[in-house]
């Protein structure tokens, strides 16, 4: 029976399964010390879960950038994390300039909408302009080519926009209107966790009815399944690439200023760590799925959230909170190596998307 065993696994797999299996009585044993010892309350739980949810909404609409290049071109656009980056950066003066005129807090929604419109025109011009400039001449070029330009792209964005908008942090202003809480089901909420959450959820769906429902989706389906086919049947190719690098644009915006609703402060080098971030989220929910780049977002902000708090804290560490990008990124590594598909698959296609 041994001999079977290690016929079936090689010595790799059993150290890997043997790593797997401290990790999880760790989280067991930390997760048990923690509640076990009612340090924190019922609300205060149910608080990290919500700004989880809603931290993952970020997270979930800037991988469905990833996701949708990658289910296109096979390709990790590491460059869309400054994407995200210089529509919010942007609108971040067109937000300062509407508050001192006081049309900012006289109508909120009307200017979170400006805000965002300039967002968006900012993040789509820049995706399509990287898609034609920097990855369409790679387009044929083995794979490790266009990553080498994605990270150069992105390190050239990212000292492009401190040139230009300077290296201090700045702060979005506070609109008055989502200042506070709202009860739901006896939970106390705040408005701008809630808005962010429900927003995210709209995007989605109103991104999955585009892919799904409508003749480009179906256009970017066919191409995600076979361009040369796609051409044959009539269908431009480089113009279906090009509304995909917009669409992944368009989100990465929203998610931007989702962002600023919830953290104020943008920079130049904001796009770094949500992108990494958010890569994760594609890779744990399936790259090139679309609900799986959703659940993924989620799934990841909850355990950023709740991780540190539930298990670290019961394992005893001082700091456990400081810890919580560490947990993310060995998240990566161990759906990397456990489950390189991911929750929901990897393909864009009709059946998978």
């Amino acid at each position: 029976m041994l001999r079977n065993f290690l016929r079936k696994y090689d010595t790799t797999d059993i150290v890997m399964y043997g790593i797997g299996a401290v990790l999880a009585g760790l989280v067991i044993y930390g997760s048990y010390q923690t509640l076990s010892s009612g340090k924190y309350s019922v609300d205060v739980w149910l608080n990290f879960i919500i700004f989880g949810l809603a931290q993952g909404s970020i997270y979930s609409l800037i991988a469905l950038g990833y996701t949708l290049v990658y289910g296109i071109l096979f390709m990790i656009n590491f460059a869309h994390g400054e994407v995200f980056m210089s529509g919010t950066f942007t609108a971040y003066f067109l937000a300062i300039y509407l508050d001192s005129t006081g049309f900012w807090n006289q109508h909120p929604i009307i200017s979170i909408l400006l805000v965002y419109a300039l967002a968006m025109v900012v993040s789509v011009t820049i995706a399509v302009v990287l898609e034609r400039i920097a990855y369409r001449p790679l387009r044929g070029a083995p794979r490790l080519v266009p990553l080498i330009t994605a990270i150069g792209a992105s390190f050239f964005l990212q000292y492009t926009f401190r040139g230009l908008y300077g290296s201090g942090i700045k702060t979005y202003p506070d609109v008055d209107a989502l200042k506070g809480t709202w009860d739901i089901f006896g939970f106390e909420i705040l408005k701008t966790q809630a808005v962010v959450i429900v927003a995210a959820v709209f995007l989605m769906i109103g991104l999955r009815f585009y892919v799904q429902r409508t003749k480009a989706g179906r256009a970017m389906r066919a191409v995600a399944e076979d361009k040369e086919a796609a051409a044959l049947m009539g269908i431009n190719v480089d113009r279906v690439i090009v509304n995909t690098f917009a669409l992944g644009g368009a989100s990465a915006a929203a998610a931007g200023i989702m962002y600023a609703l919830m953290f104020k402060q943008v920079n130049a080098f904001m796009g770094f760590i949500p992108g990494i971030k958010a890569f994760t989220a594609a890779v744990l929910g399936g790259i090139g799925s679309l609900p799986g780049a959703f659940v993924g977002g989620l799934f990841l902000g909850i355990v950023e959230s709740l991780g540190p708090s539930l298990v670290l804290d019961g394992l005893g560490i001082p700091a456990p909170y400081q810890l919580k990008d560490a947990i993310a990124f060995l998240m990566l590594v161990l759906v990397l190596i456990f489950r390189p598909s991911g929750i929901m698959g990897e393909n864009l296609s009709e059946k998978k998307a």
